[in-house]
Parts: C-alpha cells; structure tokens; sequence
C-alpha cells in the first residue's frame, strides 16, 4: 500500500482562454470512481451548449483506475494530454473536465494537447494540492481526570486526533503513521503514567 499521495486542496474552476475559445477547466476530489462520474455529469448539465466536455481521472493512491474521454475531438488531443498532467504532478483521487467553448479559431493537434493539458495544470496551480499520508488508526482510553492534560499535548506534538468521546472513561481516536507505533506506545506510557490502553484499528490517508 502507498505510504502517501497526492490530491487537489479543493474543488474549484479554472478558466482559460485560447485563441477566442474558452477552455473552463473544473476539478474535484473523487473518492470512488461512482464520485467521477457524478462530477462529470455535473459539469455537463451546467455546459449543456458547450462544444465539448472532455475529462480524466485518478482513483486509487497507486493511481490504479485511470480514464480519460475526449467527447469528440480529435482522437488524443484531450482527455489524454489531461490524464497526463494529473498523473505527472502525481495526482490520485481527482477528476477533472475541461469544458471548450469554441471560438472559431482552429488550434491543430499540438494546439489542442498544449490547451487541454495546460487548462489542467494552471487549475492545479490555482488550487493547490495537498499530501495525504498512510495513517494507522488507534484507540487510547483514560480515566477522565488525565483526558484534557493528554488530548493536549497529543494535539500540541502534532498528533492527528480525530475524536474525542466521553463515557466511563475517556477515548481519543488519534491517527498514527505505522513507523512510529512502538515511540508512541512508549511517549503514551510517559504521558499517562502508564495508565491509558492503547488499541489499534484499521488504516487511513490524511494530511499531516
């Protein structure tokens, strides 16, 4: 399994124009392959007068599923050349469509690669990307008297905590690269004076 990947910051729009066609390029994040298809559909309805509405997109951290459409031009000239500047800057879990409005200026195969590929790569410019890195998931419980001294400082180390629940006792879901599981194990027994249980779950990507 990848240790990490790539993905866009946010959902957003990026517009270019190009010898007088517009070329509208929107992107989002896709879970499942399900999610691509939906976005793209989307982006269709809001264009419907549009002269095209190509697309690609990467699910999988190890980029396993790959498509791309090029919704009537000329065969290679789009989803293609946007499929590979996805995979290029090592993007996963994203779809993007480049909507063209044309403006009557015809731009040849190498004109057509260089604007649906460039659309993509200036909207990843305008929007970001982030890294999610493999976590795994843990479980630590506590007696309520130690919870707020521990939560703290596992959020003040960096600790990616991401629930806090309240019962008998106390327990905080916390996310934890596998790597440092047998440091952590050692800085929970210090921290709580050996008295919080720490229990492992699955795995999960996240940001740092």
């Amino acid at each position: 399994m990848q240790e990490q990947y790539r993905t866009i910051a946010r959902a957003g729009v990026h517009e270019t124009e190009i010898n007088k066609s517009r070329f509208i390029c929107s992107l989002a994040p896709a879970a499942t392959e399900q999610e691509a298809q939906d976005f793209i559909r989307r982006v269709r309805a809001e264009h419907p007068s549009a002269n095209h509405n190509c697309f690609a997109y990467v699910i999988g951290a190890d980029a396993a599923l790959q498509k791309a459409s090029d919704d009537g031009e000329p065969g290679g000239t789009a989803g293609v050349p946007m499929l590979q500047m996805l995979t290029r800057r090592d993007v996963r879990y994203a779809v993007a469509v480049v909507t063209r409005y044309f403006g009557g200026v015809k731009l040849g195969a190498g004109g057509l690669i260089r604007a649906y590929g460039g659309s993509v790569g200036e909207a990843l410019d305008a929007l970001g990307t982030v890294i999610r890195r493999r976590y795994r998931l843990a479980t630590i419980t506590v007696d309520h008297q130690r919870a707020g001294k521990l939560e703290n400082d596992l959020r003040s180390t960096g600790r990616a905590v991401r629930e806090v629940r309240y019962g008998t006792a106390v327990s905080i879901e916390v996310g934890l690269p596998e790597a440092e599981l047998g440091a952590f194990r050692d800085w929970l027994a210090d921290a709580s004076a050996g008295s919080a249980v720490l229990e492992l779950g699955g795995e999960m990507y996240g940001t740092p």
